[in-house]
């Protein structure tokens, strides 16, 4: 078994103890009514984007998600939120340090010996989430479900969905598909985000994701025999049937939008074993992206 296929079967386990330390560390996170940037790189961002849509639907104030490399200069927070999991990415260290001193920095990492525990005035440590693959699965979900507990949003049923994820056969058909596209509304967008960067990193496949409403307005013109749409939660009205119309095929589910990720990286774990790749050694990628000084 690979990494990434053991690592990501092991998401509720580790959901479970998220939910159980969310009280623990909920000092050291976002508090209602705090000015809030949520920041990260590549899978961590896409995290961020889910938290920052999450915290404004639940009403716990204004959050916004950037890339470390693109937080905004001078705009005011009363905390920036950074997940990483490595604790080495260098965009996400470069922004703390510039930050110092000037706001509550929090980060959420997998390992708590790193330059992130030193960048940061709080760290939340998910070691038990960490992991030895590129290709980031239980880490990501993890801190996403911490914070979802933290913000009494996190549904009763996650874990069991989640275990229903990792037994529930996936349709063969979808191993023929020759492109996907992952649609989502408010916060799971961030997760369609996410769907489609495991399917390339793991098996480059062509994916592409945007906000359901917005996939009428030109990117369902790709959408054909041969491909398939995934909607993560809950979709417009309408909108399955004009997929069906396209000739392609239309994929939802009925479980929690983040077992719904989990069972999309099953099938990325899928399609690369299907297409002789190795998803614990993705292309072009590595575990941690740390950059040289400029010279």
């Amino acid at each position: 078994m690979t990494y990434v296929a053991a690592e990501l079967a092991d998401q509720p386990a580790c959901w479970r103890r998220a939910t159980e330390l969310a009280g623990v560390h909920g000092p050291l996170l976002p508090q209602p009514g705090e000015r809030v940037a949520a920041v990260g790189c590549g899978t961590s961002y896409f995290m961020a984007q889910a938290f920052a849509a999450l915290r404004e639907e639940a009403g716990h104030g204004e959050t916004d998600a950037f890339p470390a490399s693109g937080f905004p200069a001078g705009r005011r927070y009363d905390r920036v939120l950074a997940l990483t999991r490595s604790g080495t990415t260098t965009e996400v260290l470069r922004l703390l340090g510039t930050l110092g001193g000037s706001v509550r920095t929090t980060a959420i990492v997998a390992d708590g010996a790193t330059p992130v525990a030193e960048a940061a005035d709080d760290t939340v440590v998910l070691d038990f989430a960490d992991e030895r693959s590129v290709v980031q699965t239980r880490f990501a979900t993890t801190a996403l479900t911490l914070l979802r507990a933290h913000l009494g949003v996190q549904p009763a049923t996650a874990v069991e969905d989640a275990e229903l994820a990792l037994v529930e056969p996936l349709p063969q058909v979808l191993l023929a598909a020759r492109q996907f596209t992952f649609l989502g509304a408010g916060w799971t967008v961030g997760l369609a985000n996410e769907a489609a960067l495991k399917m390339r990193e793991a098996a480059l496949a062509w994916t592409e994701s945007y906000p359901a409403m917005e996939y009428r307005h030109g990117p369902i013109s790709i959408t054909t025999s041969g491909t398939a749409t995934w909607m993560i939660g809950d979709a417009p009205a309408g909108l399955e049937d004009e997929v069906h119309a396209t000739g392609a095929l239309w994929v939802t589910g009925g479980l929690d939008p983040l077992a719904e990720l989990v069972r999309v990286q099953r099938l990325a774990v899928a399609l690369a074993g299907a297409r002789g790749l190795d998803p614990d050694e993705p292309r072009h990628l590595t575990r941690s992206v740390i950059l040289s000084p400029a010279g």
